[in-house]
């Protein structure tokens, strides 16, 4: 049974529904690269439903017989007020939180989905396929950028900049108002770095968000 629940970084549970979880491909061109993908014109997004997500602070349970499944570390936003058509000075006003997460990927199946041209919410959605950190209050944070990383086994795989996003926090969450509404408790990825590739059983993963929250998890 799937019984997340949002939390601030000293363990005081957040009292929002955890809703959906949008997320942004091909934010950071060296990813894109990296995976042979085009770099896209505007933002591309995809949903992963609320039952994808449990708490990255637990032992990770990884798909089996399903082919590689790939590890991307993002930075995470936590939405605290309804968004429709924003601006993005009433975006940044929405931002409750910030965290870090894991968008596990199918990467065989999302492969064959997109040979298809199939949409990739297989490969993206399955129980478990979006670990997700405790949040940091947003005005914790005073600079205008953040930097990330992943750690696995105590080697760096990936190192994120916000700097680097093809597009910003604030247009992104701005633009995606402007698709769809954001609630309350909806999270958004918002892209990985270069570095992604496949999780082993018996794996350490570190991941860092500035000087603000470190996570550790281990593949079981």
């Amino acid at each position: 049974m799937q019984d997340y629940q949002h939390h601030w970084k000293d363990g005081t549970p957040l009292h929002l529904p955890l809703g959906k979880i949008v997320c942004i491909g091909r934010n950071y061109a060296e990813h894109a690269r990296e995976l042979n993908n085009p770099i896209p014109d505007e933002p591309l997004l995809f949903i992963k439903p609320a039952t994808a997500a449990v708490y990255i602070t637990r032992p990770l349970a990884i798909p089996r017989n399903q082919g590689e499944v790939h590890y991307e570390s993002e930075l995470a936003v936590l939405i605290g007020r309804p968004l429709t058509n924003a601006s993005e000075s009433e975006a940044k006003a929405a931002i409750l939180g910030y965290g870090l997460a894991l968008d596990l990927t199918l990467r065989d199946l999302q492969s064959q989905l997109k040979e298809k041209g199939h949409p990739w919410e297989r490969a993206k959605s399955f129980d478990g396929a979006c670990p997700l950190s405790p949040f940091v209050a947003a005005e914790k944070f005073s600079k205008d950028h953040f930097t990330f990383t992943l750690d696995i086994d105590q080697e760096l795989r990936q190192r994120g900049d916000t700097r680097d996003m093809l597009m910003p926090i604030l247009p992104l969450i701005a633009h995606i108002s402007s698709q769809f509404s954001l609630m309350p408790g909806d999270v958004v990825l918002t892209g990985t770095p270069k570095g992604v590739g496949p999780l082993a059983e018996g794996q350490t993963l570190s991941l860092e968000l500035d000087d603000e929250l470190f996570v550790e998890t281990k593949v079981v």
